[in-house]
């Protein structure tokens, strides 16, 4: 992915950043400068990701869902993330489209990378973003959906399929732009 101990992003990168986001030249040698500042080797570990979710959710235990996040973000399969995938895991959470945002959402449910969901993945996505939301948040949730297991059978209600049944990409993708409470389930946003 270029070279990612040289002070500078490569071309092929920046010009492939620039095609690919929403992010102009000048942000994304902004951001690549703040990017070799806080990992000197080019890299992003596993760890040092949750970290960086622990910062963000203080109050909460952000691990379990920061692995989901980084797992679904390493697209190449090497257990870290270089710049470009940094990136354009930023430029899909932050400012894509809702096509994008939910093809990155399916691929976070998607666990074991099969390209289909089941209702144990939605379950598993489920109890990690519990752990992130905080007690006081927790106690004001709706009687259907203030536990794991209730928010994702929810949730899984939403796709009409039965509890042994899978779903794909765009199965998933059509089941929540077609109903707003499923968009609100499969994500956790602070009140705060």
């Amino acid at each position: 992915m270029g070279n990612a101990k040289s002070g500078a992003m490569s071309k092929e990168i920046l010009e492939d950043l620039k095609l690919n986001t929403k992010f102009s030249e000048n942000e994304l040698s902004q951001w690549y400068e703040n990017f070799q500042k806080q990992c000197p080797t080019g890299r992003i570990a596993p760890e040092e990701f949750e970290k960086i979710y622990d910062r963000f959710f203080p109050d909460s235990d952000a691990k379990t869902y920061a692995k989901h996040v980084f797992r679904s973000f390493d697209t190449n399969d090497d257990g870290t993330l270089d710049f470009k995938e940094y990136i354009i895991a930023l430029h899909m959470t932050s400012g894509g489209k809702t096509q994008t945002k939910l093809e990155w959402a399916f691929s976070l449910f998607d666990v074991d990378k099969n390209g289909y969901i089941t209702k144990a993945e939605v379950s598993e996505i489920t109890n990690a973003i519990f752990r992130m939301i905080p007690k006081d948040e927790l106690d004001r949730l709706p009687e259907d959906e203030n536990t794991p297991e209730k928010r994702a059978s929810k949730l899984w209600s939403y796709f009409n399929k039965q509890e042994n049944e899978r779903l794909h990409e765009g199965e998933f993708i059509q089941g929540v732009m077609d109903n707003d409470n499923a968009l609100r389930l499969i994500q956790y946003v602070p009140t705060k």
